[in-house]
């Protein structure tokens, strides 16, 4: 379950968000556990386009810890900064893109993967467990894609 202190700083995204034109998706272990997967979460992870990234830090700029600017490790690279809303830290990442055999994949279309989950009344956008685990297989994280894997399989057993 998602800790009360999650779910009001997610009410105040949503609140801000939703009216916005900012396209996004909840990834990580937030998005995990509103969608079942039994984890604790720790922070909230934004996921949206490069424009969305600029936006979201202007919509809460009295938050923001960690300015959006283009960031880029040995195996991904996106627009990101950090907020940090009533004590939980939210990252934003925008226009992300994985290196697949030093190859950078296109950034990824969220909209390919936006579920969305219904919670004290609102419709909170997520990203699809089976691409995360992709994802994190991409990215060589292989317990996190495991856990997941573990969580699909026995989800797919109770509704056979």
């Amino acid at each position: 379950m998602i800790p009360q202190t999650h779910l009001k700083v997610l009410c105040k995204l949503y609140e801000r968000l939703n009216d916005s034109s900012v396209n996004w998706a909840l990834t990580g272990s937030t998005s995990f556990a509103l969608q079942g997967v039994p984890v604790e979460p720790h922070d909230i992870d934004i996921q949206t386009d490069k424009e969305g990234a600029y936006e979201i830090e202007r919509i809460f700029s009295e938050f923001v810890i960690e300015p959006v600017r283009f960031r880029e490790s040995e195996r991904i690279r996106s627009h990101f900064g950090a907020l940090i809303i009533d004590g939980i830290k939210v990252e934003i990442m925008g226009d992300i893109q994985k290196k697949v055999n030093d190859e950078w994949e296109p950034p990824v279309d969220i909209n390919k993967y936006k579920r969305f989950v219904k919670v004290e009344g609102m419709k909170i956008p997520v990203l699809d467990l089976e691409y995360e685990y992709q994802a994190y297989l991409k990215l060589g994280r292989v317990e996190k894609a495991k856990m997941l894997k573990k969580f699909l399989e026995e989800r797919g057993k109770e509704n056979v």
